[in-house]
């Protein structure tokens, strides 16, 4: 029977290569640190333990061998006394001391490598001085930029901007800044003006800071037919974890850079609009919760090398970046609004690094300016609305709960029922979580826990699709995996054949995608479950997944009369998913421009896969879809139980008369 030590030896082993393989490369859950110390603290003493009571047997063995020789190979080979059982198990060995020790080093070295991945980026990275600039918000004649300079020996800052033209090397000096202090942790945002629409510009500080970006083109205009942007979530940097990276490389970031590089000038994004969660405050430690921890999290993120990854022109930094918050900003499934620490801390950073930077406020945003961290804008064939689900929402799945407030919903309500300008065909709203309910892991931390507002807002598409004739697009992040949905108007009738699973058709859509740089997770959360919410597609795997949104005037098939298909002028909108900097899907929806062909039919086209590269069937998606269903099964079956069991005692109340 094995003693009590080697049982400890063999399971805390077990539980550190288990758990440091999971916090590395799987999930970098806070729950595993404690798990791998405790556990290595309780392998190492166990295992010196024995080691000592081995070593008086280990002598005496040693004094018998000859006599004993081939007795002794078979009985301790049969007691399991091998490299590889020692390798395995973590176990002693007294025949074969050196693998007993590099089996000890196995799991030190496990331990230590948990450990670099948790503090390395923190105690050498500590980023009190980086210096860093980057584009915000750019519309037609302005370019919102931010930059931060701690050292006061580089100060003031002069700030000008040129053409990047071979006709205009003229630069232009915007302003200086004199001061920088901690109250806005020496960041500032300066707003570029009177620029040229469609424009190439590069902008230059006097403390060796610079870059480019391109101005919006008037509305109206040929260029303002098109428009292309990519959007994701959530960046953990050097996930999945390599020792040889240094610590604040965010791989999904390159990878996205080396796919916009090789895309024809034509697709080159405007713009990245990021769903939330760019810092992790409490992913895989908290280390606090005051501002300055906070804060320090967003300047190690900007101090990333991956920012300048490629040359000037090409790098993610030059990318006008526009950010909504989420919950790991601030903590994890926040519902708690904007009085209750820690968010005042946790909204400090957000503000200064990304709201000074960011689109307008809506025109009608129905509170205070100074207390709105919701935006809207407009460029080239859409128009935006960016939420703010975190800031104003109450606990989940009460009574009034709301997941935006009050004033954030009627902004958003105004905002969908005003028709749009000539030239705009598309209101494209954006969330940090995702407004399908089909995820079921976390439902509650969604809109699935605001299903109320989630109809008011719903009902309000439906009616601005059919009235104004303009086309809603939904896009979301948060779930680290990718899900494509409809939600059917029910005024369409549909059959039922038009709303099963993995269908294209018709319906607002929505397209949840994330994360930029972190984990997925191997096991499937999302499937329909009723016709309300229509699975277009789901791609739960890749460590980097993106998507890149095109919008351009095409002239498209929206339908058939007869056997003649019909033929439009349309705004086209093709949505192309990446995951690992390569595409494996590609989905297409259109607004016909001309309106008296589409008559005879709904007046917006179903949508249509273009491309589809993503395997539907394997050996691993089966596994995911059994495990990730778990919760529910269990839900289900202990619901099950408990009816029973109350349908059994009110029978035998009835047979022994107890009433």
């Amino acid at each position: 029977m094995a003693s009590l030590r080697r049982i400890a030896v063999a399971t805390s082993s077990a539980i550190i290569r288990l758990t440091s393989f999971v916090f590395l490369r799987w999930i970098p859950g806070h729950h595993f640190v404690p798990l791998v110390v405790t556990s290595l603290l309780v392998y190492l003493s166990s295992i010196f333990s024995l080691l000592k009571d081995t070593q008086p047997h280990q002598s005496q063995t040693t004094k018998a061998r000859g006599s004993n020789r081939h007795k002794s190979g078979p009985s301790r080979a049969k007691a399991g006394d091998s490299v590889v059982n020692t390798l395995l198990t973590g176990l002693p060995s007294a025949r074969w001391p050196l693998w007993t020790r590099i089996t000890i080093l196995i799991n030190v070295a496990l331990a230590v490598l948990t450990l670099d991945f948790l503090t390395r980026g923190v105690l050498l990275h500590s980023t009190t001085d980086v210096t860093f600039s980057r584009v915000g918000y750019v519309s037609p004649t302005t370019a919102n930029l931010v930059f931060r300079e701690p050292d006061s020996a580089r100060l003031p800052v002069t700030v000008m901007f040129q053409e990047v033209s071979e006709m205009s090397q003229d630069w232009h000096e915007e302003g200086i800044v004199y001061k920088l202090d901690n109250t806005t942790d020496f960041t500032t945002t300066v707003t570029l003006t009177d620029l040229t629409p469609a424009t190439h510009y590069r902008y230059a500080l006097s403390n060796n800071k610079s870059g480019t970006f391109t101005t919006a083109p008037s509305p109206e205009t040929p260029e303002a037919k098109r428009l292309s942007f990519v959007t994701s979530s959530c960046l953990k940097p050097n996930f999945p974890y390599n020792i040889l990276s240094h610590p604040l490389r965010v791989p999904g970031l390159e990878q996205m850079t080396d796919a916009l590089a090789k895309l024809p000038k034509l697709l080159r994004p405007a713009f990245m609009l990021f769903l939330g969660d760019f810092i992790y405050i409490d992913v895989p430690w908290r280390f606090g919760s005051s501002m300055e921890h906070y804060r320090s999290e967003y300047r190690r993120i900007y101090s990333s090398p991956s920012w300048n990854h490629r040359p000037e022109g090409n790098r993610a930094i030059d990318l006008p970046w526009l950010h909504t918050l989420d919950d790991h900003e601030i903590q994890n499934d926040w519902s708690q609004g904007n009085k209750t620490a820690p968010y005042p801390a946790a909204a400090d950073p957000f503000i200064h690094y990304h709201v000074r930077a960011n689109p307008p406020i809506p025109q009608a945003p129905f509170a205070h300016p100074d207390n709105v961290t919701y935006f809207a804008f407009a460029q080239g064939p859409a128009s935006f609305f960016m939420l703010d689900t975190r800031t104003y929402r109450t606990e989940p799945s009460h009574q009034n709960s709301t997941i935006i407030g009050h004033p954030q919903l009627q902004s958003l309500l105004t905002y969908i029922s005003t028709p749009e300008p000539a030239g705009v065909h598309w209101k494209i709203i954006s969330s940090s979580v995702p407004f399908t309910k089909n995820w079921h892991v976390g439902t509650t931390d969604t809109w699935g826990g605001f299903l109320d507002e989630r109809r008011t807002v719903f009902e309000a598409m439906w009616r601005a699709e059919r009235d104004l004739g303009i086309r809603i697009v939904m896009l979301s992040g948060d779930r680290h995996e990718f899900g494509a949905t409809r939600f059917p108007d029910p005024e369409l009738n549909l059959g039922p054949d038009q709303l099963l699973p993995n269908t294209a058709g018709l319906g607002l859509h929505e397209f949840s995608v994330g994360p930029l740089s972190m984990f997925y997770l191997p096991v499937r959360t999302y499937h329909q479950r009723d016709s309300e919410d229509v699975m277009v597609k789901y791609a739960p795997n890749g460590n980097s997944k993106f998507g890149l949104i095109d919008i351009a005037d095409e002239v498209e098939d929206i339908g058939s009369t007869a056997a003649a298909p019909v033929r439009a002028r349309s705004s086209v909108l093709t949505y192309s998913l990446y995951v690992d900097g390569e595409v494996v899907w590609k989905y297409r929806l259109s607004v016909p421009l001309d309106r008296d062909t589409s008559l005879h039919g709904p007046s917006l086209p179903p949508g249509r896969v273009v491309e589809d590269d993503i395997p539907d069937l394997s050996w691993s998606v089966v596994l995911g879809t059994v495990v990730g269903r778990l919760p529910e099964l269990t839900k289900r079956f202990v619901e099950m139980v408990n009816d029973l069991f109350f349908q059994l005692a009110d029978r035998l109340r009835k047979i022994e008369r107890l009433d």
